[in-house]
């Protein structure tokens, strides 16, 4: 072997089994029992990235998953000058395999160290060029091991009756396994029966199924990216967005498109967008079951609704709904939000879309909301007050932190479902402030934009007033972390500056500083407005500044 050759594979193979033996007593230490586990590890990269500036300024890097960023870095002496492809790959790379899969095969580590495959990557960056080596292990006792330990766990804790049920760790290797080529055929009829039924054995541990939900699509979300997709498209883009058909793909298996849409159908539970655009991606691939969903959708819904005033349609795949108001008045539209509010506590997604046919085209006053189709079905149902409490029954089923409608692309205009209709109440009607309360405390602030002028639009509907400040406080507070100056919120007596302390109080320092602000523009207009202030208000503004003062 060539010297050089031989010093860099004693340096990495030292430096390997050093981090192996530490994880090894970190694993032996494990309390869990961890019935769908035969180990642990089943990946190792080595690599050599060059220096910032000078190539020969590199260092060697080892990680041992492909998932964690946590690599070990250390530097290579005066041997890495002299190492060319030929002799990484004739010389270094089946030396190190060989080390690895006699370490893997054998138990020096202990019995859980090692999982039943195992993958060594090994990278090596020249200046203008990169060398990759890839190699696959595998341990076959260890595979019939887990085949059986599957088996077993499927007989006495899936398809066993209550009150037998799995812990959370079984449930997360259980989801994976499912999508295992090596374990599980990739067949509806096989993998659909065992979710359904631990899903039903879940129903009354409400926490462990929405966990085990959680699992499973994201295990099938895995698998339709990295054993279909990327088979037939390439990514690129921003977050990969941008699908690009392969011109040497190969044909479309029948029965690997049949489990794609099943898992896309899944996946829509919990992202209803992803779903949308794996379907789309089949459609390119020539599914007509494909072209079916998005024209007719997954047929879990009752694809049209017929009122007395109204007519109803949806669409779960491309996130639809359509309705058709027959006759301008209350009844219409208290019958088109209740087919609304039983579609979504059905589980159809809260980021729709609306399509309306109706005569009546009320918006309400706020430049910053988008006038579309959906904005405009809640501003004509807000017209009739004897619909406001089905519209906060709406709005109760409808918010969803970190989701928004689809009746505009990704803007500043997006706005978290129930938005044009709490935003509506609380303008329209008091009893409906604790509701707008309520939402402005969800809401992200960080990616919502369309609310913010909604301080103004309140103050204009009910002007200001003492009784009414804990909610002002709670929508000022809602608004984007800039917070812009509301021009039409005056505190202008005492009574008022009472108030607003009293809202204030218990607030967290940065949020008085925001409400503070978006009132007066700045701590120091507040400052020089109490220093130009005549008594009682100039109390008032005083005590306003001794809680900025006290809270820092």
């Amino acid at each position: 072997m060539n010297q050089a050759v031989e010093a860099f594979l004693n340096k990495v193979w030292q430096e390997i089994t050093t981090i192996y033996e530490t994880e090894s007593k970190r694993i032996d230490e494990f309390k869990d029992q961890r019935a769908l586990q035969v180990g642990v590890h089943d990946y190792l990269r080595v690599a050599w990235r060059k220096g910032k500036f000078t190539w020969s300024k590199g260092q060697i890097y080892i990680d041992f998953s492909k998932f964690l960023s946590r690599s070990n870095k250390f530097k290579a002496d005066t041997y890495i000058l002299e190492l060319t492809d030929e002799l990484l790959t004739e010389e270094f790379f089946p030396p190190l395999c060989k080390l690895v899969d006699e370490l893997f095969r054998s138990e020096q580590l202990g019995s859980n160290f090692f999982d039943y495959k195992f993958e060594v990557v090994f990278e090596f960056e020249w200046e203008n060029s990169k060398l990759t080596l890839n190699k696959q292990l595998l341990n076959e006792a260890k595979l019939i091991q887990l085949q059986k330990r599957l088996d077993h766990f499927i007989q006495t804790m899936i398809l066993s009756d209550l009150p037998v049920i799995p812990v959370e760790i079984d449930i997360f290797f259980f989801a994976n396994h499912l999508v295992n080529p090596d374990l599980m055929k990739q067949e509806v009829e096989i993998i659909d029966p065992l979710i359904r039924r631990l899903s039903d054995k879940l129903n009354h541990e409400q926490k462990l199924k929405n966990e085990w939900i959680n699992r499973y699509t994201y295990a099938l979300k895995n698998w339709a990216l990295d054993y279909f997709l990327l088979q037939h498209f390439t990514r690129s883009g921003h977050y990969g967005m941008i699908w690009t058909l392969k011109e040497d793909r190969p044909s479309v298996d029948i029965s690997e498109m049949k489990f794609f849409l099943y898992a896309a159908l899944q996946i829509g539970f919990t992202e209803p967008d992803i779903r949308q655009k794996y379907i789309e991606l089949a459609v390119q691939l020539g599914s007509k079951e494909a072209t079916h969903y998005l024209e007719e959708g997954s047929g879990n819904f009752a694809r049209t609704y017929y009122g007395e005033l109204m007519e109803g349609r949806n669409n779960d795949i491309t996130q639809t709904i359509e309705i058709r108001i027959l006759s301008e008045e209350e009844l219409a539209y208290k019958e088109a939000l209740d087919y609304i509010i039983d579609l979504l506590m059905q589980g159809f997604s809260k980021s729709y879309l609306l399509k309306l046919e109706s005569c009546q085209m009320n918006f309400l006053p706020m430049t910053e909301l988008a006038k579309t189709e959906l904005h405009q079905f809640f501003a004509n149902a807000l017209s009739y007050p004897t619909l406001f409490p089905k519209l906060a029954q709406y709005v109760e089923t409808a918010m969803e932190e970190f989701a928004w409608y689809g009746d505009v692309e990704p803007s500043e205009e997006s706005v978290m479902p129930g938005t044009y209709a709490v935003l509506g109440l609380g303008l329209y009607s008091e009893a409906y402030f604790q509701l707008v309360c309520r939402y402005m405390e969800m809401v992200d602030t960080e990616h919502q934009l369309a609310h913010d002028g909604y301080a103004e639009a309140f103050i204009k509907a009910h002007g200001v007033k003492a009784e009414h400040m804990p909610v002002i406080v709670s929508i000022l507070l809602g608004g984007i972390d800039e917070g812009t100056l509301v021009k039409n919120l005056t505190i202008d007596s005492l009574e008022l500056s009472q108030a607003l302390f009293g809202a204030l109080k218990g607030k967290e320092i940065y949020e008085c500083e925001m409400v503070l602000c978006r009132i007066f523009g700045s701590i120091e207009n507040l400052v020089e407005t109490t220093q130009n202030t005549q008594t009682p208000l100039k109390e008032g503004l005083e005590q306003l500044l001794a809680l900025q003062i006290e809270m820092t």
